[in-house]
């Protein structure tokens, strides 16, 4: 498995932020989000067995592993990863939403699956079958960076009706106190959440 980075930190995302993990994240994507803060795991890695990955993780003090990118789910032995660290870890899987979840939605993990607005230039990447593998305790989360982002998030989730919980984090181009007031103003039944490792540290890598 092709690897950039392994690290143990706070959740800094979704309904499971605050909570110390240990992130796995691998190299390579599919996608090429114009906002994307981890470029870096675009390309470049390096190899790592399951049992060297399981090693490294097994340094830190933690319960729970979420394995993100990059885009997990491109790679070929991500599903016998799970198999092992399951047994052990509570396991969270973030991935961008454009390839078939079916398979990793079948294991006992919790998903973070992205959908694209248009800001991010990949909206239409979007595979929308994969909302009927969700559960309710997963998340839908949308990157907002405008108000054409914005409506764009409430028009889908009206159109897709998704049954996990839905997430809206802004992104550099708008302020927290704007995306609250749309929300609250229209009444839409989501949660809005910072990237709490960034308010935290910055831009700094590994955290």
């Amino acid at each position: 498995m092709k690897i950039t980075e392994i690290f143990y930190s706070l959740q800094g995302e979704g309904t499971q932020i605050g909570l110390p993990t240990v992130f796995i994240r691998t190299s390579g994507c599919n996608l090429r989000c114009e906002w994307c803060d981890t470029r870096y795991a675009w390309e470049g890695g390096e190899e790592y067995t399951i049992q060297e990955i399981k090693k490294k993780i097994n340094a830190y003090p933690a319960k729970r592993v979420c394995i993100t990118g990059g885009e997990p789910l491109i790679q070929d032995d991500l599903l016998d990863l799970v198999d092992e660290l399951i047994q052990t870890y509570g396991i969270s899987i973030e991935t961008n939403g454009s390839l078939d979840i079916e398979s990793i939605s079948k294991k006992d993990v919790h998903i973070s699956m992205d959908y694209k607005t248009p800001s991010s230039g990949m909206c239409e990447e979007m595979r929308d079958e994969n909302i009927d593998f969700l559960k309710t305790t997963d998340v839908l989360k949308f990157v907002i960076a405008d108000k054409d982002d914005y409506d764009f998030a409430k028009e889908t989730i009206e159109k897709l009706n998704p049954p996990s919980e839905i997430v809206f984090q802004p992104v550099h181009g708008i302020e927290l106190k704007d995306l609250a007031e749309w929300v609250i103003e229209d009444g839409i039944d989501i949660r809005i959440l910072p990237q709490l490792h960034k308010l935290i540290w910055g831009d700094k890598k590994g955290v």
